[in-house]
């Protein structure tokens, strides 16, 4: 990770991975660059080659606390990994590039807030789903990211659809046959010799 200055605003650039293991590293750099940029954070995350949903959360947190202080954050530069989860989740759209000094009008405020508060519910719904996944079939965390993954993209669903239909799952519904097919298939390519 490093950050730049330039102008008013900080460049954060980080690469490697984004897990669970490095959230804390992130969510303390960002947190540090918020607090010392007055225009913006600009993320360069076209260096990471692994994004998980615990690094989705601190991009969250750090794209509300810079919306709270009138700060922009944007996305600047991302690699494929990265790029896949915001399109998955449905979250691109809160780290599009914007002014400087963001002033929203209110119905523009409104509008955002009701997108973020959107994104970290599916967030939630997805971690559920994980857990669902790794208490099943005996998962890692990172086998069940991927198992959500692989089925989101071989059966053209949002991921967010995928997690609410496993959630339905531990409330003793049963999986779509839509959704079934591809969740045992991902399971199978994902899962370890007991899954």
């Amino acid at each position: 990770m490093s950050v730049d200055t330039v102008g008013d605003r900080l460049v954060v650039r980080v690469s490697g991975e984004l897990d669970l293991d490095s959230d804390q590293l992130l969510e303390k750099a960002l947190s540090d660059a918020l607090d010392r940029a007055t225009g913006g954070l600009e993320l360069d995350l076209a260096g990471v080659d692994f994004c998980d949903c615990s690094a989705l959360n601190v991009l969250l947190e750090a794209c509300h606390r810079a919306r709270e202080t009138r700060k922009s954050l944007v996305l600047s530069a991302s690699s494929p990994a990265v790029s896949r989860l915001l399109a998955l989740s449905g979250t691109l759209t809160l780290f599009a590039a914007g002014p400087a000094e963001p002033d929203p009008a209110e119905g523009d405020l409104a509008a955002e807030n009701a997108r973020m508060h959107r994104a970290v519910r599916r967030h939630v719904g997805i971690d559920l789903a994980r857990g669902v996944l790794m208490a099943s079939f005996r998962l890692s965390a990172e086998q069940s990211w991927r198992v959500l993954v692989s089925a989101s993209r071989h059966s053209r669903s949002e991921l967010h659809v995928i997690a609410d239909a496993l959630l339905g799952t531990a409330r003793g519904e049963a999986l779509p046959e839509s959704l079934a097919g591809h969740v045992a298939a991902a399971v199978r390519e994902h899962g370890g010799p007991d899954a």
